[in-house]
């Protein structure tokens, strides 16, 4: 090939690994599987737009997208890449100022959490925050140039910092740990997190991820396990479907979101409408990052072994859940939730506003359960079991 024709390819392939990050908060994130950033926009009621990205899935999904993927794509993506940097660059400021920047009320911990609004790991992070009533302060990654974490060696978010000091990294990482600081009375959090300690391995695709040894234990006395657990098989039920959300459900979300080209185009609509991009850049953000994500998206769904209907695999994965909490409990934590309610409560509403969410609550049964989650979040449930103690 020639050189300026391979030179080109490979700025194509660039700019396809830049744009997805921006259209997909789904992919690669734990233990090298994928993660997703175009996922939701917002807290609850907002609406959302998908892709894949974080850690437990460890967010890297562009990496499907590679620069044989023809020329004139690659040109597509090209200008439309450059166009969405732009704006990324542009909105940056507007970003920290948008209703984000909201406290929960609560006390304890001062939290800092930096996310993609997208992102379904950043979303179950929110969702453990909002319902034990935390108060929190959310920046706002840009996906792109990420400057807000310039500062962190580790560069995939949901990231959370304690008391201005310690990191937290992975969404079930910082759930397990804040859950145990809620619960044990004797240990700090810099202890705590020493019991989930790194580990650096080889994902199915050969490439090295960081994965985090215990990550959906509770590091408790047997006591307060006992206490916080007072039925036979709850603790191992929980961290069973806590895994579960990590490594099946999130990878249902993109090739759902982006199943059609119409699908497609709906979901950069609200990314399209949410950033406010102009009429130009707005055209490009959408048709261009559509066309990625639906490409990406069909290659989700082969690497996931997923039915030609990808609706049938959400169907099933949900209604599998509620199978599993049953008739008889309002949550798989009984009267109140647990965190694998709230873990799959966090991945599922990012596809809320979108076709797919309303498909999912018209031919599941899952509807009665998400809607009571959306309460005991909205409203904070949990905070009389906040850490106001330490």
């Amino acid at each position: 090939m020639h050189c300026g024709t391979l030179r080109k390819a490979n700025m194509a392939a660039a700019c396809v690994r830049r744009l997805g990050k921006v259209g997909r908060c789904f992919l690669e994130t734990r233990s090298g599987t994928i993660s997703y950033l175009l996922g939701n926009v917002g807290a609850h009621g907002s609406r959302r737009a998908y892709s894949t990205g974080e850690p437990g899935f460890r967010s890297k999904l562009l990496t499907s997208v590679r620069a044989g993927a023809g020329s004139a794509l690659g040109c597509a993506f090209l200008l439309g890449g450059g166009l969405g940097l732009y704006q990324t660059v542009k909105l940056s400021v507007q970003q920290h100022l948008a209703d984000e920047d909201r406290k929960v009320s609560g006390d304890g911990l001062k939290l800092t959490l930096y996310q993609y609004k997208t992102c379904p790991f950043c979303s179950k992070v929110r969702a453990f925050l909002d319902y034990y009533g935390l108060e929190y302060d959310i920046v706002e990654v840009n996906p792109v140039m990420r400057q807000e974490i310039k500062w962190s060696s580790y560069r995939k978010v949901p990231i959370l910092m304690v008391d201005g000091e310690l990191q937290l990294n992975d969404s079930s990482v910082i759930i397990s740990s804040i859950r145990t600081f809620m619960t044990n009375k004797e240990k700090k959090m810099s202890d705590i997190v020493r019991c989930y300690p790194e580990m650096k391995s080889l994902n199915e695709r050969g490439k090295e991820v960081m994965e985090y040894n215990n990550k959906y234990w509770l590091m408790l006395s047997e006591a307060e396990t006992g206490a916080l657990y007072p039925e036979k098989g709850m603790q191992k039920e929980e961290m069973k479907w806590r895994q579960w959300a990590d490594d099946w459900l999130v990878h249902l979300i993109s090739p759902n979101v982006y199943r059609t080209t119409g699908e497609a185009l709906a979901s950069f609509d609200y990314i399209v409408r949410e950033g406010k991009f102009g009429t130009v850049e707005g055209f490009f953000a959408k048709y261009v990052g559509a066309a990625a994500m639906f490409i990406i998206s069909k290659r989700l769904k082969s690497r996931h072994n997923l039915q030609d209907d990808v609706r049938q695999d959400l169907y099933k994965a949900v209604n599998d859940w509620v199978a599993a909490v049953g008739k008889s409990r309002k949550f798989m934590g009984g009267d109140q939730p647990n965190l694998a309610d709230l873990a799959v409560f966090g991945v599922l509403r990012v596809m809320e506003g979108l076709e797919a969410f309303d498909d999912m609550m018209k031919n599941t049964k899952v509807k009665f359960w998400y809607r009571r989650m959306e309460r005991a979040t909205l409203n904070h449930e949990g905070q009389s079991q906040s850490p106001s103690n330490h």
